[in-house]
């Protein structure tokens, strides 16, 4: 109803969020990726066909670019050592002290996720004069994984190397590859694949199979070779505990070089050339650019790691601050009370109305059906166009005055009708809401307290008959209400509803009547009246129905004025942090509280939506299940106690699953489009609800169930 000057809402942050999402997914998947990272020789998952005899019985060196393998083998008494799986900040650097103390030179097939990771070993392994191997980015099965993957997983170690290095490698050892007679098929049509891109593949003679501790007598038996032969010798310097390999290397080599063995790289050890080639500027920057990524992604799961503790700690702290501070409440204003004056006083009921036709006649009625003493209705009708200043009049009503007034906003009229108003206590008061008997009363007796400026009634759901009316019936009941015991509990409380609200008048007049420069004039009266010095407590016991959007529509624009409303209320009044007494309170509880919870949480919630979806991409389902089950039973539990408290029925609870999955996320998405709305200086004009009667229809029926 307020009239503001309003540029179109932004839309372009829907597609930057959406594209902030998808990097993050991506982002996180990668990370996934790349610190999943196995290890060790065993196989990959069933067995399977072998590979052609030609290259079982060949030796464990092959060049599969041509029409016909061709295998290589080591001379007598030559000794390639090689190691798979790192590299590793602990064991490599150990294997490669006991290879420099017994001059010895070997191959290290790296995995390129731990090359980005450490490195400053893979360029030490080049400098002592070792030879490096690609033994893909995340030791993925390429005979398992589809044709994009393994190009992507080569490709990706290939850069990792030269960013690290300046250096191409063209060796290539499979993960899960042992000795050429154990070679499959799908793991030779991987090899053959591999070719195209300029890899040749190494094998092992010997595999020392030290990825499973079998001890180190048993580790030098496995890797030394009969009857002087030369050898392939598979060992490993990462995935585990390596210190039987280091210890069984420091065995063999000196062993081993008594019977006259050498031991060198692969490719020295077959005479081939070197076959680390100097990375082009391409390469080495993708390598580099790669390498960024990496640690860019480790810092973001970290990050959303925090992210998501914090948010659970805060959450679970918030749902026990507000059962705790419910029962406070509770025991305070159920206890008998110490012996105050009833409040009888005279009261005047103020309807703002602006096109309330389904609604006001209902209103008013309910309003004089009050059983209070002293009572008077101002319906203050703001140009409505839909008749609803005559709807009243015809009505005949004692005690009812009508105001008619241009179309000036909704503070306009109830400082209108706040103007005059003859009683002292004002109760303020939709259009659309409907109040039971004994709601005026209720609300009032407050006023007995000198230090009490302003009550906030008990607002419930009218058309509660459909899934988003119930889901706005729990929102009011777990979320409005316990926050309201909680605020009254710490003397902080920031809004008291539109729906249902009682001033002394002279606070009212004292803090300037109801202010026009936001859009939730409700959140704005109610810090200006604590920041004023006054209290605001809430009557649980006073009961007003309202009408709740019925459409997803009506709740976006609902509840998108509500947020940016509050937004505006809490900057205009962030002054209150330095203020003592009430408005100190406000400041220093109340206001911290709306920013945590209402904005900055919710932000961050399509985050952490996304961080759950990559838990379901690559975390145990039943992890996650168990962890959803256990916060959705929490959620339960709190409903159900603040349904209890609200003498209201447990029925709803049902949809609470389907609230967390579907009501939640179109309120943080509110929250997204009112920050951006706010940050790029726009002026959100008022967005009135189209009301369908359903809270009249309370004064024929009665409460819902």
């Amino acid at each position: 109803m307020a009239r503001h000057v309003a540029r179109p809402d932004p839309r372009a942050h829907w597609f930057l969020l959406l594209l902030s999402l998808f990097v993050l997914l991506a982002a996180l998947s990668f990370n996934a990726l790349v610190t999943n990272v196995g290890g060790g020789a065993g196989p990959s998952g069933a067995p399977a066909a072998l590979a052609p005899r030609q290259v079982t019985t060949g030796g464990p060196v092959l060049r599969l670019d041509g029409p016909t393998p061709v295998t290589r083998r080591l001379p007598a008494r030559t000794l390639a050592l090689t190691f798979d799986d790192g590299p590793d900040p602990r064991w490599t650097p150990q294997i490669l002290d006991v290879l420099r103390r017994h001059h010895a030179h070997a191959t290290f097939f790296v995995v390129g996720a731990r090359v980005n990771e450490h490195p400053e070993l893979v360029r030490r392994i080049l400098a002592e004069g070792h030879e490096i191997g690609s033994h893909t980015f995340t030791h993925a099965d390429l005979g398992a994984v589809p044709g994009w993957r393994a190009a992507a997983e080569l490709s990706w170690t290939r850069n990792a190397i030269a960013g690290a290095t300046g250096r191409e490698v063209t060796l290539l050892r499979l993960p899960f590859s042992s000795i050429t007679t154990s070679l499959t098929q799908p793991q030779y049509a991987a090899m053959r694949a591999a070719a195209g891109s300029g890899h040749v593949a190494v094998l092992a003679d010997r595999d020392a199979r030290d990825w499973q501790r079998p001890g180190v007598p048993a580790i030098v038996r496995s890797a030394t070779p009969p009857g002087g032969a030369g050898a392939v010798v598979l060992m490993h310097d990462a995935g585990g505990d390596r210190s039987q390999t280091v210890a069984a290397l420091d065995q063999l080599l000196p062993q081993l070089a008594r019977q006259g063995y050498r031991f060198t790289t692969v490719s020295e050890g077959i005479g081939a050339p070197a076959s680390m080639l100097p990375a082009g500027t391409g390469a080495r920057l993708s390598g580099t650019a790669l390498r960024w990524a990496q640690t860019g992604a480790g810092w973001l799961t970290s990050a959303m790691n925090l992210l998501l503790g914090v948010a659970l700690v805060l959450g679970v702290a918030r749902l026990a601050v507000q059962v705790v501070c419910a029962r406070l409440h509770l025991r305070r204003v159920r206890r008998p009370r110490r012996r105050l004056p009833e409040v009888v006083a005279p009261v005047s009921v103020i309807v703002p109305a602006y096109n309330e036709a389904a609604n006001i006649a209902a209103t008013v009625r309910s309003l004089i059906a009050s059983a209070y003493p002293a009572l008077e209705v101002i319906v203050v009708d703001d140009g409505s166009s839909d008749g609803t200043a005559d709807i009243v009049e015809r009505m005949r009503l004692r005690g009812v005055r009508v105001i008619r007034q241009a179309n000036a906003g909704k503070p306009a009229a109830l400082n209108t009708g706040i103007r005059a108003a003859r009683a002292d206590l004002l109760v303020l008061v939709d259009g659309d809401t409907v109040f039971q008997p004994d709601t005026v009363y209720r609300l009032v007796q407050g006023f007995a307290d000198p230090t009490v400026g302003a009550i906030s009634g008990n607002t419930k759901v009218a058309n509660r008959q459909r899934l988003l009316g119930r889901w706005q019936h729990l929102e009011y009941v777990i979320g409005f209400n316990l926050d309201r015991r909680m605020y009254d509990v710490l003397e902080c409380m920031p809004t008291i509803p539109g729906a249902i609200g009682a001033f002394r008048r002279e606070v009212l007049l004292a803090v300037g009547g109801v202010p026009a420069d936001t859009l939730a004039e409700d959140t704005d009266l109610t810090m200006k009246v604590l920041r004023a010095g006054w209290r605001v407590v809430y009557e649980e016991t006073a009961i007003a129905w309202t009408e709740a959007p019925s459409s997803l529509r009506q709740l976006w624009r609902q509840r998108y004025r509500w947020c940016y409303g509050t937004m505006q209320a809490m900057w205009k009044h962030r002054h209150a942090l330095r203020e003592p007494g009430a408005g100190g309170k406000l400041g220093r509880r109340g206001l911290p509280y709306l920013t945590v919870f209402q904005i900055v949480l919710p932000l961050a919630a399509p985050a952490v939506d996304v961080f759950a979806l990559y838990g379901l991409l690559f975390l145990p389902w039943s992890e996650l299940a168990l962890a959803w089950l256990g916060l959705l039973l929490l959620q339960a539990g709190t409903a159900a106690y603040a349904l209890r408290l609200d003498r209201e029925r447990f029925g709803p609870l049902w949809t609470l699953p389907f609230q967390q999955l579907v009501y939640r996320q179109v309120m943080c998405l509110v929250v997204v489009q009112s920050v951006v709305t706010a940050a790029v200086g726009n002026r959100l004009r008022w967005q009135r609800m189209v009301r369908t009667g359903e809270a009249a229809a309370l004064v024929q029926g009665g409460a819902p169930s």
